[in-house]
């Protein structure tokens, strides 16, 4: 009778600790499941790498000499960077058009904040895909040689300072919009997650928050 007894005890707990299990892993199911999918989360971060490199060697070429050696490694750095960032964002748009899993918005997000999340993210788009431009038009109509990824390329254009010019100033307020944008962007994030930790943060973070 004991026995029996006993043997009843540990088949309940034994259920119970499936249920456990079984808990866990559906909870875990419905994390995963409110996440970007793992390529779109790889192309985001290696964007924001692209990006933060960018601003940084264009900051620090501001910084030194312009006749340097140096500050020749940093303008090719920029310009290497910028074309790498144009080539993962358009990457990134075609896997988001065609393949993505893009989890929605929490209920809880009123739909104007949703707009203004679409309106901020469409224009980081925007801004990512026509900045490379202007900074290569610009180093065009400068009509010198430049380095680009490892191979030197020669001078293709005609100088011409006038057209320089309007993409020397499109690619200075592109810069600025992207930091406001940038900003916005990051700023929201951080507020979704630390303030009403709705799940918006943890949809794009390269690993899971418990």
């Amino acid at each position: 009778m004991k026995t029996s007894r006993e043997d009843k005890d540990l088949e309940q707990m034994d259920m119970t600790t499936d249920q456990e299990v079984a808990e866990r892993f559906v909870a875990g199911a419905a994390v995963e499941g409110g996440r970007f999918d793992q390529t779109s989360i790889l192309l985001h971060w290696v964007t924001v790498f692209l990006i933060v490199a960018q601003f940084g060697s264009a900051w620090l070429r501001e910084a030194v000499d312009h006749e340097t050696s140096l500050a020749a490694a940093l303008l090719t750095m920029h310009q290497t960077t910028g074309v790498l960032t144009w080539i993962v964002v358009v990457a990134r748009l075609v896997w988001r058009r065609c393949f993505a899993y893009l989890p929605p918005f929490p209920q809880s997000m009123p739909k104007p904040q949703q707009w203004v999340a679409k309106a901020n993210e469409y224009g980081l788009y925007a801004l990512l895909v026509v900045q490379p431009v202007t900074g290569l038009g610009n180093v065009l109509f400068h009509g010198r040689p430049f380095t680009l990824l490892i191979w030197e390329v020669p001078v293709l254009l005609a100088p011409d300072t006038a057209i320089r010019g309007l993409f020397v100033a499109a690619h200075e307020f592109g810069a600025k919009a992207l930091v406001i944008l940038i900003g916005l962007h990051a700023g929201a994030a951080l507020f979704h997650g630390l303030v009403l930790r709705d799940g918006v943060l943890q949809r794009m973070l390269p690993w899971t928050l418990r």
